[in-house]
């Protein structure tokens, strides 16, 4: 789909999420295990206009809980999409000069195929015989997407904590297909302090007695361990200053009558950021999604010199002060590596006390940071629009 061109002083109204499939034999997707998949369906969405010459496509990669729609009023149920101060008409990424692509991640679960999708061998939903995915899958589901499209070279791409790692991947697996990358606070492999978050997430989801060994459909969902990951995963998106400036230890106006109620602003808080998850997120897709995290390592035993080599594109990494996740020193070494194999690199450090969470909205000052690296491309892309 081609969204029509807006200008400046429209809004993107009514983005429409679409479905591509790769189905025939020569399209099953053969999965870095080496397990083979098909038919593979992938969500997305698109904003703006793809020029004559297809040079000015950038895709938007989204973090563990994102989806397609990134920008703009959904047709559907008018939710704005989760980068919506960053793209659109005039903005960081603007639809007036961009072709912008979002997809969902393969393993996902709005609209692109994961473990809640039907297995064609028996007519139910995967669940626990959903293969293992690897970010490397992900994008190269994303990749036949843009060959479908017709897109030989992306302008950019970009995307924050798993979005980044995709970028990163994009950088190693179709460094020919690429003149830009922007990873935002991100790392080349999780360390084990990483991987311990995400398996105690995991652990809380298998413990719930729904789950079932992932074979839950049809019947009552793990709520209550996916609610619990969830809580686990959120904290370590915020940072000590920022609980601080948001609740204190302000006690709710409001609390249940137990012993071990939500007393606390905070408690009451996680309580229903976790809530509001599980009514729109499967909890085999977090189990599949935060396991392919935990075996991302775009060194895949190179060495740090090596990786990047010969890639032509211009890398701009983006990075948060208060960001503990995923501390500075991990772009620091991305930056490090890009340098060791002459790739242009350049390296930005925003002072935020959002945490890890920064990415999502420290939307004015990316917004200037990516404009500027976007029209640095566009311009020596022969795109001066």
């Amino acid at each position: 789909m081609e969204a029509n061109k807006l200008t400046s002083e429209q809004t993107l109204e009514n983005t429409e999420t679409r479905h591509f499939t790769l189905v025939s034999p020569l399209e099953e997707l053969v999965l870095e295990s080496g397990e083979k998949l098909s038919p593979v369906t992938v969500a997305y969405e698109t904003y703006g206009a793809l020029n004559a010459r297809k040079s000015n496509a950038v895709l938007v990669l989204h973090g563990l809980s994102g989806d397609a729609h990134a920008a703009g009023s959904s047709k559907s149920d008018s939710a704005l999409g989760w980068w919506n101060d960053l793209i659109g008409p005039g903005k960081g990424i603007d639809t007036d000069k961009y072709f912008v692509i979002c997809t969902n991640v393969l393993g996902g679960c709005r609209g692109t195929t994961g473990p809640s999708s039907i297995n064609p061998a028996t007519g139910k939903p995967y669940g626990g015989d959903f293969p293992l995915i690897t970010i490397g899958d992900m994008v190269q589901a994303q990749r036949c997407l843009i060959d479908h499209l017709g897109i030989q070279r992306l302008l950019a791409v970009v995307g924050g904590s798993m979005g980044g790692m995709q970028v990163l991947q994009w950088m190693v697996s179709y460094p020919d297909r690429i003149c830009g990358a922007i990873p935002i606070a991100t790392t080349m492999k999780h360390t084990p302090q990483q991987i311990a978050f995400n398996e105690v997430g995991r652990q809380a989801v298998m413990a719930d007695p729904n789950w079932k060994g992932g074979n839950y459909y049809g019947g009552p969902v793990p709520a209550k361990g996916l609610a619990v990951a969830r809580m686990i995963g959120h904290i370590t998106y915020m940072s000590d200053t920022s609980m601080a400036e948001k609740f204190g230890r302000r006690i709710r106006q409001e609390k249940e009558p137990f012993k071990f109620s939500a007393e606390f602003e905070v408690e009451g808080y996680l309580r229903y950021r976790s809530d509001n998850f599980v009514k729109r997120f499967d909890a085999n897709s977090y189990l599949y999604i935060t396991k392919a995290l935990d075996l991302f390592n775009i060194l895949n035993g190179h060495k740090l010199a090596d990786v990047f080599r010969g890639l032509k594109a211009k890398v701009f990494v983006i990075a948060f002060k208060s960001d503990w996740l995923y501390p500075t020193y991990q772009s620091q070494e991305i930056v490090k590596a890009c340098k060791l194999a002459s790739v242009d690199a350049s390296y930005c450090e925003i002072s935020s006390t959002y945490g890890h969470d920064a990415f999502l909205l420290e939307t004015e000052q990316l917004t200037t940071l990516i404009r500027d690296f976007l029209n640095t491309i566009a311009n020596g892309n022969g795109d001066k629009k």
